[in-house]
């Protein structure tokens, strides 16, 4: 029976909860699936996390070959003898949609801001994971705050997680309001490590505006426990300048007249962003997670077709 597609029409810069509801009746294609996922059961990974961030079992004595970070050194101590924690896997797994809302994404010159089209695919995500059986958590973050909803299970979390996105007070920034100090990256991360339990599965969505070592490093700390997906939202005009023309830019506060007719200058542009996105997916491609790019003048469903893992 084929799927039925809903159109929903949206709002280049707002985003409405209804239109993100109607989204949960477009299913997303297998190929964002993760591979270790088990075909016969609903919500079942292969993960390759043994023994940490499971149910909690039983404690038994330490046989060779145990993973030395499961020991029990309470009971080691008490009985005199090396005993390990055992775990039982979990069915569900912890899928958290990590969402960036900082002023950088709030900009496009064709299509729908940045933030716009991360939310439409954080929706789409979310009603996934829902569809599979897996525990659905959020982290949002922007200037004005950082916001944490632990995974859990059911269309009720899928809920909660939407309407934490429209109710952001990003969504009331005045549009003249100038830019306040943009909020680090990389400290972002580390505070992402209190919501992520090892085993899960965070999907990041952003424009990597900051993107450095410190951030590799935390991503990269993440990733020794938790399988990462890498969202990069960009605008078409960020990858590549029009054509000779004279364009004005604002931030709010200080007008800016970019004047596109010099070759050398355009060449060197596109360069500095292409040196960007294969950063991004260099990183991809060493901590064997993946990566995609959605323009703001892309569909977001039809995007994840191109999804593959990094390699």
């Amino acid at each position: 029976m084929p799927k039925r597609v809903v159109s929903v029409e949206t709002s280049p810069v707002k985003i409405d909860l209804t239109e993100l509801i109607a989204l949960g009746d477009q299913l997303l294609p297998a190929s964002w699936q993760a591979n270790r996922q088990l075909a016969a059961q609903s919500g079942g990974y292969r993960s390759r996390f043994r023994g940490r961030g499971m149910e909690f079992a039983e404690v038994r004595a330490y046989l060779p070959g145990d993973d030395v970070r499961s020991i029990d050194w309470r009971v080691t101590a008490r009985r005199g003898k090396v005993h390990t924690k055992l775990f039982h896997e979990e069915r569900e797994r912890p899928v958290i949609v990590a969402l960036d809302y900082r002023r950088p994404m709030f900009f496009a010159t064709r299509g729908r801001f940045k933030a716009v089209q991360a939310s439409q695919l954080a929706a789409l995500l979310a009603w996934q994971a829902l569809s599979r059986g897996d525990r659905i958590g959020g982290f949002i973050f922007s200037e004005e705050r950082n916001l944490e909803l632990r995974p859990q299970l059911g269309k009720k979390a899928v809920l909660q997680l939407l309407r934490q996105m429209v109710a952001d007070p990003v969504w009331n920034r005045s549009p003249h309001q100038p830019f306040a100090p943009q909020q680090r990256l990389a400290a972002t991360l580390q505070r992402l490590h209190r919501v992520a339990r090892p085993g899960s599965l965070i999907l990041l969505l952003s424009d990597f505006s900051q993107w450095d070592d410190q951030v590799e490093k935390q991503l990269a700390l993440l990733g020794r426990h938790c399988d990462l997906g890498l969202i990069h939202c960009f605008d078409p005009f960020e990858a590549e300048l029009p054509l000779s023309g004279s364009y004005r830019l604002s931030d709010g506060e200080r007008d800016l007249t970019m004047t596109t007719a010099d070759r050398h200058g355009r060449q060197q542009y596109q360069h500095s962003f292409s040196q960007h996105r294969q950063q991004l997916e260099n990183f991809c491609r060493r901590q064997q997670c993946q990566f995609f790019s959605l323009p703001t003048d892309g569909d977001p469903l039809e995007s994840l077709s191109s999804v593959k893992r990094g390699r």
